[in-house]
């Protein structure tokens, strides 16, 4: 456990640290207190449903896609959101900016914690949502629309149009204008001394070069994530289960394959039923880890390797729990020599291989840290830091997803991703490694240097960047050697090979998955914009594809 939270303090130390209120510009609505939890009219403890309930949509996961798909579908039919986790009105302590190092640090497996741990093969630790609003409740807030390229290649059919208005309904509510302070300024700077321009100012869009971002943490450091665009729902269409583990998806064969409900168990361990009505579907939002994993425990995946599980077959999806990715991350960290304010995620760099972000703050150093980072010396009890990251863009390395339990879906699946088997991806690391020493050697960073005259240099905590720029082995050495993640795997449940262009599972009536777990790639810099968007944009497109056919039946 220690190496695990030694992991994660790393980990937040160069994506999600941010400590002390953010000051913005906000370009979201004003809500009191209670209007940010309207939401709460509707959300119920699983122990509080009935044992057999029939409704229009069943949503498996209340998370980032999940919330925004289910108030969109509200506004016209009877929609039952299924979350296992709690909410962020009992788990308050993720709604303030200066506890997100908190919230990670203390991810576990089995427990109830909003954040939840898990490990890939590769022994990379990692987490997911598990929490009302899903992974936009422990992330760094960082807010970007996803690039060109992923509505290109995704595999679904795009109305960019809608899509912008998509984009649109999510910002009014719950973005903002971050800060950009000293180190986030210098950064920018960097970027565009190096060549990495133009300086494409505050924007979501995303756009090569340098650019401030969005951020879904207020003027005061609140955090509003995708469960207040629940607040959108109509109330008296919607129902939200919290504490509710959907064990499987129930199907139906009285003519073609098709789903039929769920059955989920509450906290007492007592099972539930919820079936659909005539014309109505089941969604899975539960992630790139969580969609696949219950298709397989649902008896639909692979043929071999379901039967080696003595799971029955359903129906024979080979692609189920292949095709999935995880996006590469190395940082680089430096000591300042002088007081640096705290920063979150503001700037960004944009190539087409890879993206830079940077974060500063200031991070208290147990033990653990300490054998990790600095064997031998130990550092001082509390450093303030600066840190910038490189995210490889577009990975073509890919791993699958295995159940770990045949029966069991509170087990959570073995995840390999398989980092840099593509020797592309190397490639593409060394790149953005030598790019991260071109920022370092700037103009802009020579004020965090230490020292007199020619003898100045950077105080790194941890491993320094490779010296000699022509030593490509060196490079590969560090970017191995410094392997982290964003959070953002995806994949799972590709469109094209398990989904169709509008997330119908191939096969199934009645069945869709909606997540990221469809995606080729993650959207821009940060995918959580995206994944929003998908919510409501999907939504309205099931409204316009059922309508449709009920005028054709008329």
């Amino acid at each position: 456990m220690q190496k695990l939270q030694a992991f994660f303090t790393i980990f937040l130390l160069s994506v999600f640290l941010i400590i002390g209120p953010q000051l913005g510009i906000s370009w979201a609505n004003e809500f009191d207190q209670q209007d940010l939890e309207y939401y709460m009219k509707f959300v119920h403890d699983a122990t509080e449903f009935p044992l057999e309930e029939h409704y229009d949509y069943i949503i498996v996961g209340g998370g980032t896609v999940g919330c925004p798909l289910a108030a969109t579908l509200s506004t016209q039919y009877s929609v039952l959101l299924l979350e296992r986790g709690s909410t962020p009105h009992a788990k308050s302590e993720v709604l303030q900016q200066e506890n997100v190092l908190k919230n990670v640090l203390e991810a576990d497996i089995d427990g109830n914690s909003p954040a939840q741990a898990f490990t890939s093969e590769e022994g990379v630790p990692n987490v997911r949502g598990r929490i009302l609003g899903g992974g936009t409740m422990i992330n760094a807030g960082f807010y970007s629309r996803g690039d060109e390229e992923f509505y290109i290649n995704s595999g679904i059919e795009w109305d960019l149009d809608l899509v912008k208005k998509s984009y649109e309904w999510v910002e009014e509510t719950i973005v903002f204008k971050p800060p950009v302070g000293t180190w986030q300024s210098s950064v920018r700077q960097a970027l565009l001394e190096v060549g990495q321009g133009p300086n494409n100012g505050f924007t979501f869009d995303h756009i090569i070069g340098a650019k401030i971002g969005g951020s879904i943490f207020d003027e005061v450091g609140r955090r509003h994530g995708a469960v207040e665009l629940l607040n959108k729902a109509t109330s008296k269409n919607i129902q939200v289960a919290i504490h509710a583990t959907v064990e499987r998806v129930i199907f139906s064969s009285i003519s073609d394959l098709s789903a039929s409900g769920v059955i989920y168990s509450d906290s007492m361990g007592r099972l539930h039923r919820a079936l659909l009505k005539p014309e109505g579907e089941v969604i899975l939002s539960a992630g790139a880890l969580g969609s696949p994993q219950l298709l397989l425990l649902s008896g639909v995946g692979p043929q071999p390797y379901l039967s080696s599980l003595n799971i029955s077959v359903i129906k024979h999806h080979p692609s189920v729990g292949q095709f999935l990715a995880d996006n590469p991350r190395v940082d680089v960290t430096i000591i300042p020599p002088f007081l640096v304010e705290n920063s979150g995620l503001a700037t960004a760099g944009i190539t087409k291989d890879y993206y830079i972000e940077a974060i500063s703050g200031s991070i208290p150093f147990d033990s653990a840290f300490n054998y990790i980072l600095f064997p031998d010396p130990s550092p001082p009890v509390s450093l303030p830091v600066l840190t910038l990251f490189f995210k490889l863009a577009k990975p073509l390395s890919t791993g699958s997803l295995h159940l770990a339990s045949p029966t069991d879906v509170r087990i959570p699946p073995r995840v390999s991703f398989n980092y840099f088997s593509n020797p592309e991806d190397m490639h593409k690391c060394v790149a953005g490694v030598k790019n991260l020493v071109k920022l370092m050697n700037s103009d802009a960073m020579g004020k965090y240097k230490e020292g007199r005259g020619g003898a100045r240099e950077f105080k790194f905590v941890g491993r320094s960047l490779p010296e000699n720029k022509t030593d490509d082995a060196a490079f590969e050495t560090f970017c191995r050697k410094m392997l982290t993640t964003m959070c953002h795997y995806h994949g799972g449940c590709l469109a094209g090979k398990v989904v169709d262009q509008r997330f119908r599972v191939f096969g199934i009536d009645a069945l869709r998955v909606i997540d990221g777990s469809t995606f080729t790639s993650s959207p821009g810099t940060n995918p959580q914009a995206t994944l929003m968007m998908i919510g409501r944009y999907v939504g309205l497109k099931m409204q316009e594809e059922r309508m449709t056919m009920q005028c054709s039946l008329t």
